[in-house]
């Protein structure tokens, strides 16, 4: 993927690990200086892969989990695998808009 800067960008929601909060096709935002925490849904490098997930603090334990059940969650060694956290999702509807902050 290479170095993302320190400027937000966008990425469209592809598959549906991440539903009903996100589905295919929304637009969301990804400030990559944003500040994670636990439960922020943040865009993450796992196993040279990009994926956005939910992110789950345990025990000094980080993972990664998404909202639909019928995929798993994973365990990161920390924090330099998250890359940015969502901070808007877009969809082709206004009322799919939403902000995360």
């Amino acid at each position: 993927m290479g170095d993302c800067g320190n400027e937000p960008f966008a990425l469209r929601v592809l598959g549906d690990s991440m539903v009903p909060e996100f589905r295919e096709g929304h637009i969301i935002i990804i400030e990559p200086d944003g500040v994670v925490e636990n439960g922020s849904y943040v865009f993450a490098v796992y196993e040279d892969e990009s994926i956005f997930r939910q992110l789950l603090i345990e025990n000094g334990q980080y993972f990664l989990k998404p909202l639909n059940d019928k995929y798993p969650t994973l365990e990161i060694p920390g924090l330099e695998a998250v890359k940015g956290v969502i901070t808007q999702r877009a969809g082709t509807r206004r009322k799919e808009h939403k902000r995360y902050v």
